[in-house]
């Protein structure tokens, strides 16, 4: 089973955290800066971190250098990873 989130990043914020919607996309902080994939790196570990799933999981298909970002994963339900992506913003 493979899910898709779209993301709004926000890269070199005091902590990495789910912060909640923005619009229909989920909106995610990131400590690392954006510059050479260290943004994206950290993003595809919090994710894997919040979602409970392996790294290998995460894969970022589309916005490598953008802060919108489509995401797929795999191993977890849409609707569970929106569950637990809404937990961990509370």
């Amino acid at each position: 089973m493979t899910s898709r989130l779209e993301l709004r990043v926000a890269p070199g914020a005091a902590r990495s955290a789910v912060v909640g919607r923005h619009g229909a996309k989920w909106k995610v902080r990131v400590a690392a800066p954006a510059e050479g994939g260290r943004a994206n790196a950290a993003l595809v570990r919090l994710l894997a971190e919040t979602l409970a799933v392996p790294q290998q999981a995460v894969a970022i298909v589309s916005g490598h250098g953008s802060r919108d970002k489509t995401v797929s994963l795999d191993g977890i339900a849409a609707d569970e990873a929106e569950r637990r992506l809404a937990e961990a913003s509370a």
